[in-house]
This record gives C-alpha cells, sequence and structure tokens, in this order.
C-alpha cells in the first residue's frame, strides 16, 4: 500500500481533488472529518475539551458547541493548544486506520489534511501532494461555499501556513488554477502515477 498525504490552504480544492482519488478507487482519512467525530464519541478527549475550555465546550445532548470553541480558540489566539489536545489522538486514529486498510488490500491510502506540514514531511508518508491555487480563486471558492464574507476567509487564510513556501516538502505540486475538469483530470493522472509507484 502507497500512504499519501494531501494538504493545501483553505478554498485550495484540496478536498474536491481527494474526492476524484476516491472515485478511482483510493481510502481517503479527512482529517478534520474524524477530528469532528473523535471530538464527541472519545470520552477522554471529550473531558480535556472541557477542562481546557470549559464544560460549556459541550451541549446538554452531547454535541460540540462550536461557537464557544471556535470562540475561545480563534479570538483568544488558544488555536495551538485545541490542536496539542485534539490531534495526537487524531494522527494515531488515522496511522491505526491506515494499518487497517492495508489488511483490507486498499492500495492507495490518501491523509487529507492541512496541517499535514506543520511539523515538516511526516516519515510515515510515501507520497506529499500539495495543492496550490491563487489567492482571489481561493477566496471566492470560499464566499461561494460556506456563504461568508471575504474578510472572514482572509482572517482564516491568515491563521493557516503559507502553502506556497511547503513546495520544497512535496513530491507533486498541484497548482489548481483551471476548471474544474482539469483539475478532475490532473487528479485521475496523479492516481494513475500513484498506482504506478507501487
Amino acid at each position: 500500500m502507497i500512504r499519501v498525504g494531501v494538504t493545501g490552504g483553505i478554498g485550495s480544492g484540496k478536498t474536491t481533488f481527494c474526492k476524484v482519488l476516491e472515485e478511482q478507487g483510493a481510502f481517503v482519512a479527512y482529517a478534520d472529518d474524524i477530528a469532528k467525530k473523535l471530538m464527541v464519541e472519545d470520552e477522554s478527549l471529550i473531558s480535556e475539551i472541557k477542562k481546557a475550555f470549559g464544560d460549556e465546550s459541550y451541549h446538554k445532548d452531547g454535541s460540540l458547541n462550536r461557537a464557544h470553541l471556535a470562540k475561545e480558540a480563534f479570538e483568544k489566539n488558544r488555536v495551538e493548544e485545541l490542536n496539542a489536545i485534539v490531534h495526537p489522538r487524531l494522527w494515531k486514529h488515522i496511522e491505526e486506520l491506515a494499518d487497517l486498510k492495508e489488511k483490507e488490500g486498499v492500495e492507495v491510502f490518501v491523509k487529507e489534511a492541512a496541517l499535514l506540514l506543520k511539523e515538516g514531511r511526516p516519515s510515515n508518508i510515501n507520497v506529499v501532494i500539495l495543492v496550490l491555487a491563487k489567492k482571489e480563486d481561493r477566496i471566492n471558492r470560499v464566499v461561494k461555499r460556506d456563504q461568508t464574507q471575504v474578510g472572514k476567509v482572509e482572517e482564516r487564510m491568515q491563521k493557516q501556513q503559507d502553502f506556497e513556501e511547503l513546495e520544497s516538502l512535496a513530491d507533486i505540486v498541484v497548482r489548481n488554477n483551471g476548471s474544474l475538469a482539469n483539475l478532475k483530470q490532473h487528479a485521475k493522472s496523479i492516481f494513475i502515477d500513484l498506482i504506478h509507484r507501487l
């Protein structure tokens, strides 16, 4: 099995790119989705979040109080603190999932994560794919997708790494500046390339 990491900034098109890899037969672990799941299912993680950010981090029904956590993390500059609680469990879970999928005969396992290269290149990834796009394209996509304002998107972008600076850590760089059809075609040819690397 080949282990692939896909990363890129908000609005770069990395999720769309991964959906095409999925259609071709890859198994994709979306880090954000898994983190959200763990934050409401992992009892020890829940208690750590409550301890750090207060019981109001969760609603009475056990669901995550996103508004409270976003306010605590982003407005009070405590994102790193929240990540330090969630990420060790998240990465461990994805590693276990990769091992399981390998036993099941999956050939291409993809880890999609914005923070993939935060600490440099991970040793447990064979191929790193970086999806880049022009800033204005990224802003337009997110405004349309999230029905939000340009200023809010720019704020979120400022809190992310500068992905253009991470090119040296990637094996494959995808420049998503064309049409959706172009991106899909590019993803399909990259999938064939990954299969050839097995």
